[in-house]
Parts: structure tokens; sequence; C-alpha cells
């Protein structure tokens, strides 16, 4: 076999490629498009995969905790594997380590997240969140004084913390807007973020001065609980956080301290450490936050994205045309 589809849950390869996808890849590539093979194939039949060259996969790739489990040792011949997914912490160093290419779709993942998150920013400025549940509760004025209390989207200020793929989608996708962008992100430098439309700004700055916080840090152990109390206390009147990164980066009982006394303040919470929330979790008493069931990133048919993105850089590859989105070593260490 030259090429295989690689996924424990084999659903996921067609709910991610789709049949138009398949018959384009099965057009490049002797791959089988019947057969999904898992973890338990690659132990029961290690032979099988010698000749291997290229892997595809998605969601439940093969693997555990990052750098436990080593299944790059069964295909002793890979030159490349391609996960039209995001993550690829769990894995990838082993592939890498034996020489194997590691594309991933991040960049498409990116999307819906960016998407998502300006849609919410757009909205957040005009108080929408907050006056929406007044307003089912029949408040009608309260709820137009609470909107018109706030700045709308002229000249608001917008705080990106992280300006990874999404954060630089965030901020191109708000360009159509007259917005003023500041941008905290310790690996960019203050002329590169000039580049992005933005001003660079400490952490601090951007919770005290802006009208929205956006959280889009990579998950690595030097992001978990960076949002602290003291962030939230600084936070402008009537202004909005929105994490659509890790729930491990909030210290949420800090948080939650801060929203109780500030009901100006709203969270629009997509992620939290505990996924659902426990039944009896002040995220669910609190008017002024709203959870949403971990939608940002790819569902539905945005999924297809992925492969199509991941499609297209194997064929440059076999094409010897430039990629892009290929995963380093390097590149690894601040992924999320």
């Amino acid at each position: 076999m030259k090429a295989i589809f690689l996924a424990n849950n084999k659903g996921n390869i067609d709910y991610v490629y789709s049949r138009e996808a398949q018959e384009k890849l099965k057009g490049l590539i002797d791959i089988d498009l019947d057969n999904v093979y898992c973890q338990e194939d690659l132990e029961s039949e290690p032979e099988k995969f010698k000749n291997v060259e290229y892997i595809f996969s998605t969601w439940s790739m093969p693997g555990g905790e990052e750098d436990k489990d080593d299944f790059a040792r069964f295909f002793p011949n890979a030159k490349a594997l391609f996960y039209a997914a995001g993550s690829v912490k769990y894995f990838a160093r082993h592939y890498l380590e034996k020489g194997i290419k590691v594309f991933s779709a991040y960049a498409a993942n990116a999307v819906p997240v960016a998407e998502f998150t300006a849609a919410q920013i757009i909205l957040a400025n005009k108080g929408y969140f907050q006056s929406l549940r007044m307003l089912r509760r029949g408040e009608f004025e309260k709820a137009h004084e609470y909107s018109v209390a706030h700045r709308g989207n002229y000249n608001a200020k917008i705080g990106i913390v992280g300006a990874g793929m999404i954060g630089k989608n965030v901020i191109s996708m708000l360009k159509q807007y007259k917005l003023k962008i500041y941008v905290h992100d310790e690996f960019l430098t203050k002329e590169a973020i000039e580049a992005l439309g933005a001003e660079k700004a400490t952490l601090e700055e951007i919770f005290e001065n802006c009208d929205i916080v956006s959280n889009h840090m990579a998950n690595v152990p030097a992001t978990v609980g960076m949002f602290k109390e003291k962030h939230f206390r600084l936070m402008k009147e009537n202004s909005v956080f929105i994490n659509t990164g890790r729930g491990a980066q909030v210290d949420e009982e800090a948080m939650l301290r801060v929203l109780k006394e500030r009901a100006d303040v709203t969270a629009l919470l997509d992620v939290t450490i505990e996924e659902p929330p426990r039944s009896d979790s002040d995220f669910y008493k609190l008017d002024n936050v709203f959870l949403t069931p971990h939608i940002a990133g790819s569902q539905s048919q945005e999924v297809e994205r992925m492969s199509d993105y991941i499609i297209e850089q194997f064929e440059n590859l076999l094409n010897g045309k430039p990629t892009k989105y290929e995963i380093t070593l390097e590149k690894l260490k601040t992924m999320a």
C-alpha cells in the first residue's frame, strides 16, 4: 500500500474527507478508499504497513498522551503524514524524529474560529448578549439602556491576546470595520504586529483599555492560568471577555468572583476547564456569562475545508511545489 487512512474512529474519515475529496486523493495516489486502519490493525498486523509512504488522518489519530505512544514505528518507509484537523501535539514528535514530514490543517480549522469570534465581537460592541437576555424577561427599557451604554463598533478598542493563525484571521476579518486593534503576543515584534494593522500592548493594557478582550493563546503549559483575577478587575465598564482558546488558560474561580461583582462585564465562553461545567456551576447562574458548547472550531460541512487544505498540500508535495502548514519540532513547541 502506498497510502492509507489511519484513525481509531473510522467514521471520522468519511466525516472530514468528503467523497469528492477521497476520489481526488485516489487520483493522486494508490489508496484504498474502502478501509480505514486503526491502532488495533497496526498492532495485530505490523508487517502490513512496512511500505506505506503517505498517511492520511484526522481526529482520533492513534496516539495517547504526548510522547507516550510511538505508532510511527509501524511506518519505516513513510515520507509524510497529513492530518486533516488542528493540534498534532499528542503524536507528531515521534514522526518528526523519524524524518517523516507532518502537515496539519490547523490553518483551515482557524477559519471558523475566527469567523465565530469576529461575529461575537461585532455583536458584543452593541451590548447584544445581555440586552437579549433582559428583553426575554420583558425588560425592554433596561435592555435598550444597557445596549446604548456600549460604544458600538466605531473606533471601539479590540484586544487580541495571541496572534497566531486564529488571531491573525480575526484581525483580518475585522479590517472592514473602523476598530482600533491591540495585540498581546510575546512571540511577535512591535513591527510584526503593526504590519497586521494593530498596536502592540501588554496584557494589563489590553484588559484595562479594550472594549473586547479575545483569547487566542496556544494551549501550552506556559499559558495555563494566565488570565488572573487582577486582569478581570482591570476590565473597563461594559467590556467583554471572549474565550475560544482553552478553559485552562483562565483562573475560573477568580473570573467568576469578578463577574458576580461586575454585572456590566460580560463573558462569552466557548471553552471551560470542565466541559460541560458541573450542573451547579455559577456559569449557569450569572446573567453576564454566556456559554456555547465548544462549537467555534470546524463542524458540520466546515470540516471539509480541512481535508481540502490537506489534499492541496499533498498534491503540491508530489509535484515539487511549495507547501504550507508543515509542522517542525521547533514549531511544535508553541503550537496548541
